[in-house]
C-alpha cells in the first residue's frame, strides 16, 4: 500500500491510500483535487475515512460518494451530509479490501472527533484529523482540556513507531511554540533543523512519529515537569491537575 496526500485550501491535506488501482482519502475536504487525480492516475475511489465535522475536511464527502458510489466513514450522527458507514468509539473498517482500521474517539478539537489506527501495515498508522498535531494538538473549539488530555491518553497508548499523518501542515509554528515552552528541549531543537529543511524544499513535515511526539509536543508531555513548571508560569498560579496544565498550555498557544 502507497501513501501520497493533496493538498486543500491553504494548508490541509487530504491523505491517499492506494493499492491494485483503487484509494481510500482522508478528510476530503475539497472535492475539486480528488476529481483531478482520479483523472489523472485512473485510480478507483473506493472509501472515504473522515475525522470530523469541520467543512475543510468534510465538504466534499456527499458530492464524492454522488459521483462514484464510494463508501464514506465517519462520526455517527446526522450532521454530516454523504456519510454512508457511521462509526462509533472502537469499531473497525476494512478499506481496500483487507486492511483493518480502527476508529476511536478522540474528543477535544470537536466533539465527534475520531481517529484511524491500524497496524496492519509494514509500520503501524494513525490518521489523527485536527486532534494531534506534529508538535501541537487542534483548538478546543467544542471540547474541554479534559477531554484533549483524554485523547492524548489514548495516543500514548499506541506504538511509538506509529506513524502520524496529520490533518493541517502546522509544524513550524508548532515547534516555535513548543521550545517557549521547553527551551531546553533538545528534541525539539533538532526536529526545527529536520523540518526547516523539508519546508524549504516544499516538502511535508509529515508524517511524524508518535515516539517522537512524545518527545517534542507539549500536549503529550503535560505531566512532565519542565511543561508543568511553564503552564504555571504562564498561568501565574498553581495548577492542580493534569487537564488544568493542557488547558492553560492551551491558552497560551492560542495567544502565542
Amino acid at each position: 500500500m502507497k501513501i501520497n496526500y493533496l493538498k486543500a485550501f491553504s494548508d490541509n491535506y487530504m491523505w491517499t491510500m492506494e493499492s491494485n488501482g483503487k484509494f481510500t482519502i482522508v478528510d476530503p475536504g475539497d472535492p475539486k483535487p480528488v476529481h483531478d487525480y482520479i483523472k489523472e492516475t485512473g485510480l478507483e475511489l473506493s472509501e472515504i475515512l473522515l475525522t470530523h465535522h469541520h467543512w475543510d475536511h468534510s465538504g466534499g464527502v456527499e458530492e464524492l460518494v454522488s459521483e462514484y458510489n464510494c463508501l464514506a466513514y465517519g462520526p455517527a450522527g446526522d450532521h454530516i451530509k454523504g456519510i454512508t458507514n457511521p462509526l462509533r468509539d472502537k469499531e473497525s473498517v476494512n478499506i481496500l479490501e483487507d486492511i483493518e482500521f480502527i476508529a476511536f474517539s478522540a474528543p477535544g478539537h470537536t466533539n465527534d472527533q475520531l481517529s484511524y489506527f491500524s497496524d496492519k501495515t509494514i509500520d503501524p498508522i494513525l490518521f489523527s484529523g485536527d486532534t494531534l498535531f506534529s508538535a501541537g494538538c487542534g483548538r478546543l473549539f467544542e471540547g474541554t482540556p479534559k477531554e484533549m488530555l483524554y485523547s492524548m491518553d489514548a495516543y500514548h497508548e499506541l506504538p511509538e513507531d506509529t506513524l502520524v499523518y496529520c490533518g493541517h501542515e502546522y509544524t513550524e509554528s508548532n515547534l516555535k511554540f513548543a521550545l517557549a515552552v521547553e527551551p531546553g528541549n533538545e528534541h525539539i531543537k533538532t526536529k526545527i533543523k529536520e523540518v526547516d529543511i523539508l519546508r524549504q524544499s516544499n516538502k511535508p513535515s509529515l508524517p511524524s512519529i508518535l515516539g517522537i511526539e512524545m518527545k517534542i509536543n507539549p500536549f503529550m508531555r503535560c505531566r512532565e515537569e519542565t511543561v508543568i513548571e511553564a503552564a504555571e508560569l504562564y498561568a501565574s498560579k498553581k495548577l492542580n491537575s493534569t487537564a488544568e496544565v493542557l488547558g492553560e498550555i492551551r491558552n497560551w498557544k492560542d495567544n502565542f
